[in-house]
């Protein structure tokens, strides 16, 4: 009978510090957000969400990216226009994310972009290595 106790005992033991250690991992999990868009303009309606989860989240608020793919980026050569988008992104601790294969397609230069936004040399597969490490995605 005391073995019956002892080994009850345990195994609540061990389970009781297997749940604490997963409330623990979870507490202390990022969340992370990743937006692939085709239009600038798009990026006002993406900074007014990442605030909001940032809001949301709390301390669990971990990265958040905005992805510019295609013909767009002959847009992003417009620094005023862009001075704006990069500010309130900076703010909102939004990394915009630009894609090199749609800045080769329509030969624009990196080195005409703003210096703030981020080059990678594939978009769709930064997004989706993005999702392999747990990111949540959309696309607009």
């Amino acid at each position: 009978m005391k073995k019956l106790i002892l080994g009850l005992t345990i195994l609540a033991l061990t389970f009781t510090n297997s749940l604490n250690a997963q409330t623990t991992k979870q507490a202390q999990h990022s969340h992370n957000y990743v937006v692939l868009t085709k239009k600038i303009p798009q990026l006002q309606p993406i900074i007014l969400t990442a605030e909001a989860l940032a809001e949301e989240d709390g301390e669990s608020f971990g990265d958040f990216q905005a992805i510019i793919c295609g013909k767009t980026v002959e847009s992003l050569i417009d620094k005023e226009m862009m001075k704006s988008f990069i500010a309130k992104a900076k703010k909102a601790h939004v990394k915009i994310v630009v894609c090199g294969l749609s800045l080769k397609k329509f030969k624009v230069s990196k080195e005409d972009l703003p210096h703030e936004l981020e080059v990678v040399d594939n978009g769709l597969l930064h997004n989706f290595q993005l999702q392999k490490r747990g990111y949540l995605s959309i696309e607009l």
